[in-house]
């Protein structure tokens, strides 16, 4: 990658990796007897470390097993732990609706089984990301009681150097298609009172199994696809179902005054040699009115 700054802004000041949905099963059982979420979600790592990006924090944005099954968070931790190892980068696990807190807490944090929301507060270089807790025990629907929301106020009362990030399963989002409105985040203004005037800068979330975006309560939204199955969004609402495709991981550039998401497929496709380190070189070594010529000008 060239040194060269080659337009307006700076290298981003952090990089995350958001991936989301990897509904893994214990003895690598097929998903509805269809999806392989075990070798999705490894094709979806190696693909993320293919980029090169050596990330300040990888998020894994809940319904990290299907029935929470502590084989099935072994059998994830087994698959994530080294990748992330030699990525550099910790792993900060969020809990889904499939997820079951007792066996979470055991499998990947090393931590006591109990019921008590996951959550939890990481400072990366000044970034903070904070994760909360969106499940309801019992049930798939999504939910943020009065004492999470509390303890959001209080983390948030000290303001962050480069702001906060939040990261929860159930997206503070609409979607068009009906059936995920009956599995909602609920109550939505409270969240949306926890964090007025706060520094929250984005909200990462999951899953609806598509890639989407949005703002709430003038915050931006940022929903990733699953790893195991995506939904096919090339029907009518009330038609669309699961498909073994479309799988993608998110790239999450922090800047000082704005955070991109970049969508990354996790496709197997060939691709045109046009650009290359070498061509990057190239234009590092012009002067910006060189590039523009070189690159820029219409022929």
């Amino acid at each position: 990658m060239a040194s060269v700054q080659f337009g307006q802004h700076a290298p981003a000041r952090r990089v995350i990796l958001h991936l989301s949905d990897t509904h893994l099963l214990g003895g690598d059982r097929l998903l509805g007897e269809r999806y392989d979420t075990a070798a999705n979600l490894r094709r979806t790592l190696d693909a993320a470390e293919a980029t090169g990006v050596r990330p300040d924090a990888v998020v894994f944005t809940g319904d990290l097993t299907d029935l929470g099954e502590p084989e099935a968070y072994r059998a994830l931790r087994a698959a994530v732990e080294p990748w992330a190892e030699r990525l550099g980068a910790p792993v900060i696990w969020v809990a889904g609706n499939h997820d079951e807190r007792p066996a979470l807490r055991a499998g990947l944090l090393d931590g006591e089984p109990s019921l008590e929301p996951v959550t939890g507060v990481w400072d990366l270089d000044g970034l903070r990301i904070i994760a909360l807790d969106s499940t309801v025990p019992g049930w798939h629907h999504g939910d943020l009681d009065a004492a999470q929301l509390e303890w959001l106020r209080e983390e948030l009362a000290t303001p962050a150097p480069l702001g906060t990030i939040l990261a929860l399963h159930h997206p503070p989002l609409p979607t068009h298609i009906p059936f995920f409105d009956i599995l909602e985040l609920r109550d939505q203004p409270r969240l949306a009172a926890a964090i007025a005037g706060s520094d929250v800068r984005a909200i990462l979330a999951g899953h609806l199994h598509y890639s989407t975006s949005g703002t709430f309560a003038g915050v931006p939204v940022s929903v990733a696809a699953a790893s195991c199955y995506t939904m096919d969004l090339a029907r009518p609402a009330d038609e669309v179902n699961g498909m073994d495709a479309g799988q993608s991981f998110h790239l999450v550039h922090v800047w000082d005054d704005t955070i991109t998401h970049a969508v990354v497929p996790v496709v197997d496709a060939d691709t045109s040699g046009y650009f290359t380190p070498a061509w990057v070189d190239e234009m590092a070594a012009l002067t910006p009115e060189g590039r523009l010529e070189a690159f820029s000008r219409k022929r």
